[in-house]
């Protein structure tokens, strides 16, 4: 096992990954920027290190200063959480060619599925389905309109190089689609660096599902179930749960299998993440149901708590064991889900327009009981500055089936106190009375409808 891990992180996911470094007696490294010195994750490392001001730019993106902390303490290996350098393909080789430890995807995996549009031609040479789209960059607004001409409206314009549900927009027709086009590629240049403009068929009612994948030392890849993930705003999740009230046996064996292909096509290694849409035929019969590959996350994701659940596994120390070349700790030929685990993110943003509100903590009790678990970043007395996501905490729930993890969803909102900042709590007291959201059968334009 690895003996010396720097987290490239912070909040909820540095301290999560800590406390399963210090539970397998790995000495647990941190990095901090100026304003987050005093965040429970800082205190509770074994060693901490500043490395710049509040700008993610100058500390949690500052490659130089990172691997510097990490020679200064001795680190063996660096695990970049999600967000920031996670998906650095960059990264991930300069911390290779410097003798540590990546503990993630090899950056060749990264690095092809980092392009939406390689992404898409990989895995459609792989034999995943894919929507109706572009081969390859829309060079032009003229090139964007024959495209969508080809394809049919609406289409959805995307940011090649984007993530985390930024740089997309959907265009009706030819007018929309000339706005549109000029917005999505400005955005890509100014957020990515890069303008590349993806035109793909647009499906108004559709479910996002994803599939949890884990590439061994051993070069198997294995699938750890689905996760639903369709309650969201401005295409960021909010609510995530497995296994999906939307999947059949049938199609769940299908999705797995194609999730499994996809990381290896790309002989992947550690944890990641196969995005799917979810395109019903008949409202009524999901055996029907069509599903196209949306993207691949190269990275621990914010919902893995919910496959830990439903699994037993602890999916950090996984990917410890990946990094060091071991075994996993459990059978691949004998996974066997159980229960149902639903994963609500608690976000300092107000409850109706889920805008940002950071502020001081002045009261924070976290639920207990059966089946709950609480990952946070944040204890009172802190602050929730406007530097970084406004992700507090995650509150999960299991259960041995979906009404009764709704129950117990229901009964930890209700005992999650928390003041001062801004929070979402009220609309999750909403949405778990919601008979939409409770019956299952609901899509990603959920929350609109509930506004």
């Amino acid at each position: 096992m690895i003996e010396s891990l720097l987290v490239a992180n912070r909040g909820e996911i540095a301290r999560r990954i800590i406390r399963t470094a210090k539970r397998l007696g790995v000495r647990a490294i941190a990095v901090h920027s100026e304003a987050d010195a005093d965040l429970p994750f800082v205190l509770e490392a074994d060693e901490a290190v500043c490395v710049g001001p509040a700008n993610p730019a100058q500390s949690y993106r500052n490659t130089e200063a990172i691997l510097a902390a990490a020679k200064s303490t001795g680190a063996q290996a660096i695990h970049p959480g999600y967000g920031f350098l996670s998906e650095n393909a960059d990264f991930a080789r300069t911390v290779e060619a410097s003798g540590l430890i990546w503990v993630g995807p090899g950056a060749d995996a990264i690095s092809a599925m980092g392009d939406k549009i390689n992404a898409r031609n990989l895995m459609a040479a792989a034999g995943v389905p894919v929507a109706p789209g572009t081969t390859e960059p829309a060079a032009d607004l003229a090139a964007a309109l024959a495209a969508a001409t080809e394809i049919g409206y609406p289409v959805m314009v995307k940011a090649a190089a984007g993530g985390g549900g930024m740089g997309m927009g959907v265009a009706a027709d030819e007018a929309a689609l000339r706005t549109e086009y000029d917005k999505v590629r400005a955005f890509a240049e100014r957020m990515f660096g890069d303008g590349s403009v993806l035109i793909e068929r647009y499906f108004p009612r559709v479910r996002h599902v994803e599939v949890q994948i884990l590439g061994l030392a051993d070069g198997r890849v294995v699938a750890l179930g689905e996760r639903e993930c369709s309650v969201q705003r401005r295409n960021q999740k909010l609510v995530e749960e497995s296994p999906s009230p939307a999947v059949s046996p049938e199609l769940r064996s299908r999705l797995l299998a194609a999730a499994v292909r996809a990381g290896e096509a790309v002989n992947y290694r550690n944890a990641g993440t196969v995005e799917c849409l979810l395109v019903p035929r008949q409202r009524d019969d999901s055996a029907s149901e069509e599903f196209f590959f949306l993207e691949m996350n190269t990275r621990l994701q914010v919902e893995h708590p919910v496959t830990e659940l439903v699994y037993g596994l602890d999916l950090v120390e996984e990917q410890l064991r990946v990094a060091a070349g071991l075994a996993p700790t459990f059978d691949p030929e004998a996974l066997t889900p159980r229960g149902h685990a639903i994963e609500l993110r608690i976000n300092a943003e107000d409850p109706k327009r889920f805008l940002p509100g950071p502020g001081a903590i002045k009261t924070w009790v976290e639920p207990t009981g059966e089946g709950v678990r609480v990952d946070s970043g944040y204890v009172e007395g802190n602050t929730v500055t406007p530097f970084y996501d406004s992700l507090m905490a995650k509150l999960i729930v299991s259960a041995p089936t979906r009404p009764e993890a709704l129950e117990r969803a229901k009964a930890a909102v209700a005992n999650f106190h928390l003041s001062g900042p801004k929070n979402n709590l009220p609309f999750f007291t909403e949405l778990l009375e919601n008979e939409e959201f409770i019956s299952g059968d609901y899509d990603t334009a959920l929350i609109p409808r509930m506004r």
